[in-house]
């Protein structure tokens, strides 16, 4: 059925990540709305689904930088996008 993608646990995992992470950042908006709203240093008013979004894209972008650049394992950039995540959420 899924036969037109190269579905693997890494590709679901990520996937799933994705959008659990969504999911609870939904709920906890649903729970607290409008309260997230902060002027960060990068000079704009975000919200906690712009961080998210900024994180999941720095990731993909930290991602494809290490693999041109470097290549597997992928554990390095693991932790990279782990600390561009927390800094994303802390002060974007």
């Amino acid at each position: 059925m899924l036969s037109w993608m190269a579905w693997t646990w890494p590709t679901t995992l990520l996937f799933a990540g994705i959008f659990l992470s969504m999911g609870i950042i939904t709920f906890i908006e649903i729970k607290k709305p409008g309260t997230s709203e902060r002027h960060g240093i990068l000079g704009l008013t975000t919200t906690r689904g712009d961080r998210l979004f900024l994180s999941i894209l720095g990731s993909v972008y930290i991602f494809l930088a290490w693999l041109g650049l470097v290549g597997m394992p992928l554990w390095e950039p693991l932790g990279i996008a782990i600390v561009w995540a927390v800094f994303c959420f802390w002060k974007v």
